[in-house]
């Protein structure tokens, strides 16, 4: 990497030169950087606004799940079986999942190699267990933090590699150049956050081959979230330069605790805690589960199932389903404006309407599972305990005591299923781009859990693997680079210097903007969807839009990255919510992580109100069928294209054959 200085209209920026400019500090991100480095291509840097700030590491659940090809036990794998059970998800190209079997135990060993202490055996069986969309027992887990030991593992490689990391730089563009019909990157735009007070408000410029974009999932568009306040996203630079967008209707919601950000799945609810809610001062406690479910057996099998059935899915709601509670939780939450808790000191109580909790009311899956754990104890936290001290030694960990206090929850958006799109080596439709991670969109409609913490692996290695062999020239000259991006970068600065207004304490202010953005999504963009409702919301996110590309003002060049981070949030979710409103308009109905509302379906249960009804969409409707593409044109004109869904492969398993591809370098391409 080469550090140098260009002018722009006679203001000095810093520029480096580089081959390929990773974005992030995530799991995802830091493999994509070893690999790189392992496969040759040392003129790589990493790029990021905060060290280890990322989903990555600072997120988890009860035992977090990384998903794998199975590794022990009599129960046969194989990664076209793995590649069927993610393709059977629903809107995942068949080419993508078989990548994503394929190099999965590649993946999980390199991370086993580097440190993570994923549990085996005494004879070195990597053991599993089902997780949920998960027919073989494939999930394996390093704790409740296993995504944090990740990247631990990968900044320690990172570290001993020597990969230049560039913290506290904020990327606010993405730099192109048109050759022919094509689009292909040539560099980015950051802003040193260190530097904004300086003339050149902190401006950085990467000249670089190659960018990959592995910041994560959009995460600050809701206002209900449990990603890690520090996660937002930056999509937004993508979509701007007119990279496509995949599925972005698919994000996954389930229940949260929102003191401290954490994912309630597993064990959390396996041990059957007690649900009940307040009035928004802490009283008139209520047991509000009570009035919806027939009898305590029902209620705490519905609660245990939770654990493994932990993401909302309105094919669970039915006949008293886990995913019930979702709603009914949302209900108390939002439309009462109650407070919802978790209680692991007493067990659901039934307050007359239903008997108490007693273990011979579950059904036969719940008590056989509780009873081989050896659970059968007499409150959840002493279940808990058995089953899972670490769960409980975590929320102590971030100053909440679970043996002594309640925790407050919400269903929360927890993973972006959707998002840009990729190739078999994860690059973008612009050339040179290449999104991994959440970033990128290859999950479908549903996945086992962990599944995303592979694809982001898999994806990485398969993009430096691509970049090592075929995209690995140096960066251009810097003359010739700023003949490419002068302009750019001209634009991007005096749009900068333009916001800056000491008297702007009457427009539109950044967290103004910020707090409407997050209250839409979470309104219209989450697991509750009303069609009318999401039209109007796309509207006027497209309003707000153009409102702060045109009126948006700062009081000072220290409010530059708000002010980006933004304009980022505010086009991402625009086009999120377009993608949902023309999903709607092609008659779809509820699926995956979300509820559509339908006059003309069936209510969840008996004791919810008509304007609950639902219904699911069949297997043949086109929204099933075919995958919504999405991207804007120069004109912020939003083009839409439903693309039929790519079958799985046939491979070509004679060896000779693959052999004289592969010497003949014919694999890569």
């Amino acid at each position: 990497m080469k550090k140098a200085e260009i002018k722009i209209n006679n203001i000095v920026m810093p520029v480096y030169s580089l081959n390929t400019l990773i974005i992030g500090s995530g799991a995802a991100a830091l493999n994509a950087a070893v690999n790189l480095h392992e496969l040759g291509q040392e003129n790589i840097a990493i790029v990021t606004d905060r060290w280890g700030g990322g989903t990555s590491n600072n997120t988890g659940s009860d035992k977090q799940t990384y998903y794998k090809l199975s590794l022990a036990g009599e129960q046969p794998d194989s990664p076209k079986l793995m590649a069927q059970d993610l393709f059977n998800g629903g809107c995942m190209h068949g080419d993508i999942a078989l990548c994503e079997a394929q190099h999965s135990a590649q993946a999980f060993y390199h991370l086993s190699r580097l440190g993570v202490p994923f549990p085996h055996d005494k004879y070195g069986a990597f053991i599993g267990y089902k997780t949920d969309h998960d027919p073989r027992a494939r999930a394996t887990s390093a704790g409740p933090l296993t995504s944090h030991l990740m990247f631990e593992a990968l900044a320690k490689d990172v570290q001993r590699k020597g990969i230049p990391v560039i913290d506290r730089h904020q990327v606010i563009g993405l730099l192109t150049d048109q050759q022919g019909s094509e689009k292909r990157i040539t560099g980015a735009i950051a802003l040193d956050l260190q530097s904004l007070n300086r003339e050149n408000l902190g401006f950085v410029v990467f000249n670089c081959e190659n960018i990959i974009l592995g910041t994560g999932g959009p995460a600050g568009m809701y206002k209900t979230s449990v990603y890690p306040e520090s996660q937002l996203g930056s999509s937004g630079m993508a979509y701007e330069i007119g990279a496509i967008g995949n599925n972005l209707t698919e994000s996954q919601f389930g229940l949260a605790s929102i003191k401290f950000r954490w994912n309630l799945s597993g064990t959390y609810q396996q041990v059957i805690p007690r649900y009940f809610s307040t009035d928004r001062n802490g009283n008139d406690e209520q047991e509000f589960l009570n009035q919806y479910f027939p009898d305590m057996g029902t209620l705490a099998t519905a609660i245990f199932l939770k654990g493994y059935q932990w993401p909302f899915d309105p094919r669970k709601v039915r006949n008293y389903g886990s995913s019930l509670i979702d709603i009914l939780v949302y209900q108390e939450t939002v439309v009462k404006g109650r407070r919802v808790y978790l209680d692991f000191m007493r067990n659901p109580v039934g307050n007359g309407i239903l008997q108490d909790f007693s273990f011979d009311l579950l059904d036969q899956e719940s008590y056989t599972y509780l009873e081989n754990s050896g659970a059968i104890l007499n409150t959840p936290i002493e279940r808990l305990q058995k089953m899972n001290q670490p769960a409980i030694d975590l929320y102590k960990n971030n100053g909440i005591d679970i043996t002594q206090e309640p925790l407050e929850i919400a269903v929360c958006a927890q993973h972006n299923n959707g998002g840009l799109k990729g190739s078999l080596w994860w690059e973008s439709n612009i050339r040179h781009l290449f999104p991994i991670g959440e970033a990128n969109g290859t999950h479908g409609v549903y996945r086992p859990g962990g599944s995303a913490l592979n694809s982001g692996q898999v994806g990485s290695l398969r993009a430096a693997m691509y970049i090592a062999r075929r995209y690995n020239n140096s960066a251009p000259n810097v003359e010739n680079f700023l003949q490419r991006t002068k302009s750019q970068i001209e634009q991007k600065y005096e749009m900068s210097r333009q916001m800056i207004d000491i008297d702007s304490s009457d427009g539109l202010s950044v967290k103004q903007s910020r707090e409407e953005i997050q209250q839409r999504m979470s309104s219209n963009g989450a697991h509750i969807r009303n069609h009318t409702q999401v039209r109007a919301a796309t509207r006027d996110a497209r309003q707000l839009y153009s409102r702060l590309k045109n009126e948006f003002k700062i009081s000072s060049a220290a409010d530059l990255p708000e002010a980006f981070r933004n304009l980022d949030l505010c086009l991402t979710h625009m086009l999120y919510l377009e993608a949902i409103d023309e999903y709607l308009d092609k008659g779809g109905k509820s699926r995956g992580s979300y509820l559509v509302m339908d006059a003309g379906g069936e209510k969840p249960c008996p004791e919810l109100d008509d304007e609950w009804k639902f219904t699911l969409n069949k297997e043949e409707d086109i929204v099933n069928n075919k995958i919504l593409e999405i991207s804007l044109s120069k004109n912020l004109a939003v083009k839409k294209e439903w693309v039929a869904v790519r079958p799985i492969p046939e491979e070509e398993i004679w060896f000779e054959n693959i052999w004289n591809k592969y010497m003949r370098d014919e694999i890569i391409q």
